[in-house]
């Protein structure tokens, strides 16, 4: 079988791409159309009209009394009012990690130099509007105008009109999408742009594209697709072994940039322990238009591919991802209320005036009079008399009738109740929270908020996963990026504070003479985390107003020191910040709040390099000296001790020698006894060994 060429191949893809696309946007079609309509509903005047309903009051008046929008913009709000941070967890469980707040501080750098909140924004908007919303992270040279450096960083991006634009393939099911082979997202170029850009006009392409249901072209502008697509590769791990233990892992491409690597490895004395076959997931991007491949960008930073999605509701009916936002379940009594609403505007724009009908001839030469009464105010007002048939005589007739003032109609009246109260349950009552007087009670402000917030909280559920997909896609893409030795590179802390770290900077451990490499993010395997603020402004006032009333009841000094730290910290205001920095750094060298690895880091110089007080030194020259005589007594008591066990062995000693001569002397007496009794008459005196003195 021959090989492909390039060409051909990528004709392959772009060819199963456009297929697949297909059948993904009949599949996704109805519910994403649902999505666009429900943020022109919210968005766009006179789009509450749009449909079959305008045609019903063509040549009435169309009055909107948009309160849609006002709930979703409180919603907006309260995504704004909260803080969401993403931390670096390290995946063996250790609590504090150099890497991982690093990590942490490099993240918050790479979102703020790229405006990421614009992106992230308009993703959360898009998505409580209409329903879905995304965004997408790329890397990038960190200045593209300096030939001289290849540095990148990583940058966050919107994606606008995500619901007709961002396709992940079928068989995704997370929410995440996580799980996403494929994903499409669609770009409209002007037709000038994509001639200067691509060199290429878009009307020379194949008639047979347009049986596609995407329009890949009309008349002003050009659709472009980004195409991701994961590609799984197996690849070579050689695992060295060096003399000092350690084991080092190289893969192919390892040995493909540095031709010299096996010579050091070789040269060093490291051995070849273990060669396993690993999968290995990358992501392929590609520039495709209605005609072909416009370009192959090749192999992006990371293993995920970048594109993020927020679903504000969702569920799959039917093996059919659905998804809505805030504004589809208003539809139905927001129209209600508009039509009622221009029904009674048409009906108090009727004069209220009960007119007289007269015949034409009493109002001849008189039509202006009439007319222009309500505005000049005519003190009398003429008519021409009646005449007779025969002529004979003038009749003073009145008028025929009078006109009648319209009336609200009540069935209408108690359907325009019956509506404020569908959409209150519905979109959520604020109106509580906006009469709220300046006497009510804190506890009743909480419970209002508590219900505002509850509307808001599976958005705010929602808006967490998009945020850890993030630091996941984020994640593994600084992997790739940030790998040069020495560079230098823009952090930022929790507190918002600029600071600058170095990758990979070189160390020694102290404790096994080792040499490691600080900051550097593909050492640690992490999982991300992410933790959620208070949903509304009453709740930390809540919080606050907890804390004064416990330092009220408490009596212990410290206990009151502690709640007074906290309280400040949940403080907020202007020019407050370096107060709450001095409580956070009290309760951390009271061991209340963990340190973090700076704050630890910080604690211990300042240890090290603040001079001791002089009393706090006399005192311990105090303690030393009190510390020696204490010895130099025990030293004594113990030479006397020493000196006494001596005495007491010397005398053992002497007892011992004793008892052997007196043992000695008894046998020898029996000796001498023995010999002697053989020979009646004849007694021989033993020798007798005087005791020792």
């Amino acid at each position: 079988m021959s090989r492909q060429t390039k060409e051909q191949r990528l004709s392959s893809i772009h060819e199963e791409a456009l297929r697949e696309f297909d059948d993904i946007q009949s599949a996704m079609r109805d519910e994403r159309l649902q999505c666009l309509q429900d943020r022109r509903f919210c968005s766009i005047p006179g789009a509450q009209w749009e449909g079959n309903l305008s045609q019903e009051f063509e040549n009435k008046p169309k009055f909107e009394v948009n309160k849609v929008q006002g709930a979703v913009i409180r919603i907006i709000n309260e995504y704004r009012n909260n803080q969401f941070s993403v931390e670096f967890v390290p995946k063996d469980g250790s609590k504090s990690d150099k890497n991982a707040d690093f990590c942490a501080k490099l993240f918050r750098a790479d979102c703020k130099d790229s405006a990421a909140d614009e992106a992230l924004v308009n993703a959360f908007e898009e998505g409580v509007t209409g329903g879905f919303g995304a965004l997408r992270v790329r890397n990038d040279y960190a200045d593209e105008y300096d030939d001289e450096s290849d540095a990148q960083r990583i940058f966050i991006e919107p994606i606008f009109d995500a619901d007709s634009s961002v396709f992940f393939d079928l068989n995704a099911k997370r929410q995440d999408k996580s799980d996403a082979k494929k994903c499409w997202v669609i770009t409209a170029m002007s037709r000038d742009s994509y001639i200067e850009e691509y060199g290429d006009d878009p009307s020379d392409w194949p008639k047979d594209i347009a049986q596609t249901e995407f329009d890949w072209s009309s008349p002003d502008i050009v659709y472009v697709c980004e195409h991701y697509r994961v590609e799984e590769a197996r690849e070579n791990v050689y695992t060295y072994k060096g003399l000092d233990g350690t084991e080092t892992k190289y893969t192919d491409k390892d040995f493909s940039d540095d031709e010299e690597l096996l010579s050091f490895l070789e040269g060093t004395g490291q051995q070849l322990i273990k060669t396993r076959k690993v999968k290995r997931k990358k992501i392929r991007k590609l520039i495709l238009s209605g005609g072909g491949v416009l370009d192959d960008l090749g192999y992006i930073a990371g293993k995920n591919i970048p594109v993020i999605p927020f679903y504000a509701k969702r569920w799959y009916v039917d093996n059919i991802e659905r998804c809505m936002g805030h504004v589809r379940l208003a539809k139905d009594p927001q129209r209600l209320k508009n039509m009622q609403i221009s029904k009674v505007a048409e009906i108090g724009a009727k004069s209220s005036i009960e007119k007289p009908v007269f015949f034409p001839e009493q109002m001849a030469g008189h039509e202006r009079m009439w007319a222009e009464d309500n505005r000049r105010d005519y003190p009398y007002l003429l008519a021409n008399p009646v005449v007779a048939a025969d002529g004979s005589q003038q009749l003073n007739v009145p008028p025929l009738t009078f006109t009648k003032s319209p009336s609200l109609p009540p069935a209408m009246a108690a359907l325009l109740q019956l509506t404020e109260q569908d959409m209150a349950d519905i979109l959520g009552n604020s109106q509580q929270a906006e009469k709220m007087v300046s006497n009510i009670s804190g506890k009743a402000v909480e419970m209002i908020q508590d219900r505002i917030d509850g509307n808001a909280f599976i958005y705010m559920s929602n808006a967490a996963i998009m945020y850890k997909r993030l630091g996941e896609v984020w994640l593994s893409m600084a992997k790739d990026v940030y790998i040069e030795e020495g560079r230098k590179l823009k952090l930022i802390d929790a507190q918002g504070k600029t600071d600058s770290g170095i990758l990979m900077r070189p160390t020694i451990n102290e404790q096994t003479g080792a040499i490691e490499y600080e900051n550097d993010i593909d050492a640690t395997a992490f999982d991300v985390d992410v933790s959620v603020g208070p949903t509304s402004r009453s709740k930390r006032q809540a919080t606050l107003r907890s804390l004064v009333n416990m330092i009220q009841i408490s009596n212990d000094p410290e206990t009151r020191s502690v709640l007074t730290g906290m309280a400040m910290l949940n403080m907020e205001g202007e020019g407050i910040s370096e107060v709450r920095d001095f409580f956070r750094k009290r309760l951390v060298q009271m061991g209340v709040i963990e340190p973090t690895q700076e704050e630890l880091e910080r604690m211990q110089a300042e240890a090290q390099n603040v001079p001791q007080d002089p009393n706090a030194i006399f005192l311990q020259a105090a303690a030393e000296e009190a510390m020696a005589k204490a010895s130099q007594a025990r030293a004594s008591v113990i030479k006397t001790v020493a000196d006494s066990e001596l005495s007491r062995a010397k005398t053992i000693e002497t007892m011992s020698k004793v008892d052997t001569e007196a043992q000695q002397q008894a046998i020898k007496m029996t000796e001498f006894i023995g010999g002697n009794l053989g020979e009646p008459g004849q007694i021989q005196q033993p020798e007798i060994t005087p005791p020792m003195q």
